[in-house]
């Protein structure tokens, strides 16, 4: 059996958004063969974020939650308090896999980690992300890839105000319905479902977890596209 790739896992706690996106930038650009993958888990202030492929007028009325273009792939979406965010920094050709099987393993360890809370998700052909079987989205994917490394990631609805996904078209479908963890029957509390998900992130990617308690360093570089 081949030796699982060590990956270091940071729990980041609350954050805004772009002192962590342009940290995630920093560590792309910096990082060489041998630099050891990593994996972000983080909580984010309220934000809209707006992907390659997004379209402003997705964005119908975002009030007082500011709206910040990215360069991840997909459209818009929201990230807020009670909601899971994970970012898999890993280098795909030490992996030896492609973005689209990076999309289908991160999709499977979202719907591994259902499975674990006694209910089926499913992915949707065209429409990446995780889906309860009534069609309501659990969780969106949005992934950069920069010289064989990815960045960007996953963002789980575990336990939040669903109210600011009608300030938009969640990832360019008007009147996509959305769900929690917590209303699927889930727990509620974000460090309990990372302790789930990222097993089985790490059993998709044939990665081995270290946890590290150091954060990195989020004034590293100014966001770039």
């Amino acid at each position: 059996m081949d030796a699982l790739t060590p990956v270091r896992v940071r729990w980041l706690g609350r954050q805004a958004y772009a002192p962590v996106w342009r940290a995630m930038q920093a560590l792309t650009d910096q990082r060489g063969a041998e630099t050891v993958d990593e994996l972000w888990l983080v909580e984010h202030d309220p934000v809209f974020t707006l992907g390659q492929a997004g379209k402003p007028e997705h964005v119908l009325a975002a009030g007082d939650i500011p709206v910040i273009p990215v360069d991840r792939g997909g459209q818009v979406t929201y990230h807020g308090p009670g909601q899971l965010v994970a970012y898999p920094l890993v280098d795909l050709r030490r992996l030896g896999i492609g973005v689209k099987a990076l999309v289908e393993r991160i999709e499977q360890a979202i719907i591994d980690t259902c499975a674990t809370y006694g209910f089926a998700a499913f992915r949707k052909d065209g429409a990446p992300g995780v889906y309860t079987s009534d069609g309501a989205k659990i969780a969106a994917l949005g992934l950069r890839v920069r010289r064989g490394c990815s960045f960007h990631g996953l963002a789980f609805n575990i336990a939040m105000d669903l109210e600011p996904f009608q300030r938009i078209n969640p990832c360019g479908y008007a009147g996509q319905p959305v769900t929690t963890l917590l209303d699927c029957g889930g727990p509620g509390e974000l460090r309990l479902v990372a302790d789930v998900l990222v097993p089985h992130l790490c059993r998709q990617l044939g990665l081995a977890a270290e946890w590290r308690d150091d954060l990195p360093d989020l004034g590293a570089a100014p966001a770039h596209p």
